[in-house]
Parts: C-alpha cells; structure tokens; sequence
C-alpha cells in the first residue's frame, strides 16, 4: 500500500446535484460536499461518470470546481474529472479547473475513437505537460472501449504528474503488475473489489457507493491498516449488498446514488436525460439495503469517523 496517497484513501465520486428544473445547484454541491467529508471522505472527485460528466457543459464543470472547493477549503483533496475524446478540449478543461482550485485531475481515456497505446499514452502526457498538478488516469475500457495496458501504464509513470489510476479494467493481475513496478497510487474504481486491491497495495478507492455510505466502506480499510483482516473482510462483506443493487443491477450508479439521496432528503435532485430516475421497486430495494447496512438509520452520515 502507498504509504502517503497523493488523494488520500476515501474517495467519493461524487453526483452533481441539480435542481427540480434540471439547473446546476451549486448550493446543493456544496452542502453535499461538506457532509461526504464530515462522513470521512478525504477527497471528492467532480465531474467524473457518476458526476454525469457526458451531460454537463464546461463552463458547469468549472463552476462545481470552484464551488466544492469554496466549501471543503483544506479539509478534502478536490479531484476533477476532465477526460474528454478530444485531447485539445480536454487540456482546456484540465486548465480550467487547475485556475478554479482543483488540487487534481482525473483524466479518463479517450473514448468512441479507440486510439493504439502510443496515442493513448501521448494523449495522458499532453494534458500533465499542460498543467502543474497531478493527474489520476481513469481506466475504464468497458465504457472508453481501450484499456490502458499495464506496459503503457508503467511508461507513464515516468511523467512526474502522472501519479494515480482510478481502476475499473477489472485486472487484479495487471494491477499487481503496475503496483508492483511503479510508484502509481492505484484507487479501486469498483466497490466489489476495494479490499482486494487494497490488500495488493492499492492507495484506496474513488467510489460512488460512498455518496450514501462512505464511513461504511472506509472502515474497511480502517481494519486492513489495523491488521484485523478478518474483521475487514467481514466489513467488506456486509457492504456487498448496496455496492450490488447500486452498480449492478443494471441502473448506472449516478440513477441509483441519486435515488438513495433523494430519498434521504440530501441533495442530489434528477439525473439528466438520457439518463431516466430509479423506479419504486427499484428505490425499495435501494433503500432496504441501506437500511441493512446502516443498522437503520436513513440519516445520511453516521457520526463516527473510522
């Protein structure tokens, strides 16, 4: 494990809240930061998937930047997603949130056009030329439809603001390999697989489940550092449920995040379209299974810090 995560451990992907017309509400994303950190959260990271990036134009983007950071100050390493298909707009947006605060970038891989490795890794370099804070790749092939192959990751990780990985190729052995033959801090992109990546000597996790349960998942790693592995595969466990009916139940996690949320009475407010709301069967399910994990406190943030 990292000894010093450039991010911190706890990541929350965080939602972007809007309005009942659709509107951004910054208001909303600040209230919402300040209580994921409350919760344990060490950093947010913006405008990611789950933050509905595809949807949200980039004078929006920029505005949430500066406003989580408003609200969070020191406390929380605010992480912006800035990925885009086009390496020319997404350098403009890396720069854009370097100038409204943000302490990093998430960088997901060109989507839609499939680019061979060389391009791929070209591609990452430009953006961390064109700035002064460090970058965190997003390896998300089954939605970009490239992965970043483990080789590639290790040249970049010659770039001196090349630093992290947010992992979602679903390689444990792969990952291994990068952890294993670099300094990237490497944060688990799928709930499923914290402890696991953890306990290879992943940084942590950039998780959506947190927006409802971050203490939850964090205590996890709280009882891994401790060297109660039974204790944090028990943790574990008990978090698969939610992390089941939230990420693969067939609604992306954004819908069902918000759903839990909103019923929660935190801001969260509609997804946008294409994207449709969680339905009432689905919505119980949800919130049965909070209910389970939480011990029935549909509060929002339990109080105690792990």
């Amino acid at each position: 494990m990292t000894s010093s995560p450039p991010f911190g451990r706890a990541l929350c992907a965080m939602v972007t809240p809007f309005t009942a017309d659709g509107a951004l509400d910054l208001d909303g994303a600040q209230e919402l930061a300040a209580r994921l950190v409350d919760a344990g959260c060490d950093g947010l990271v913006l405008s990611g998937t789950t933050g509905e990036s595809p949807t949200t134009s980039d004078d929006e983007k920029t505005e949430l930047v500066r406003a989580v950071v408003r609200a969070v100050g020191e406390r929380a390493v605010v992480v912006a997603g800035v990925g885009t298909p086009d390496t020319r707009h997404t350098v403009r947006l890396a720069q854009a949130a370097e100038a409204a605060g943000a302490a990093g970038l998430l960088v997901v891989t060109p989507y839609y056009s499939r680019p061979p490795q060389a391009a791929v890794a070209a591609h990452f370099r430009q953006v961390a030329d064109a700035v002064g804070v460090p970058l965190m790749l997003y390896d998300i092939p089954g939605r970009t439809g490239t992965r970043v192959e483990p080789d590639t990751m290790l040249r970049l990780a010659e770039h001196p603001r090349i630093v992290a990985v947010k992992d979602c190729a679903y390689d444990l052995l792969g990952s291994s390999k990068v952890i294993a033959g670099s300094g990237l801090a490497y944060y688990s992109g799928c709930e499923e697989l914290n402890l696991p990546l953890y306990a290879v000597g992943g940084a942590g996790f950039v998780s959506t489940v947190a927006n409802v349960a971050a203490p939850h998942l964090r205590s996890v790693l709280g009882a891994h550092d401790a060297g109660d592995n039974a204790r944090a595969t028990a943790l574990h466990q008990a978090t698969l449920p939610l992390t089941e009916l939230m990420m693969a139940s067939g609604l992306p996690g954004t819908v069902t995040a918000k759903a839990v949320l909103g019923a929660l009475g935190l801001p969260g407010g509609p997804v946008r379209e294409p994207l449709q709301p969680a339905g009432r069967e689905a919505l119980d399910g949800l919130l049965a299974a909070y209910e389970e994990l939480t011990g029935g406190q549909l509060d929002g943030v339990p109080q105690s810090r792990t």
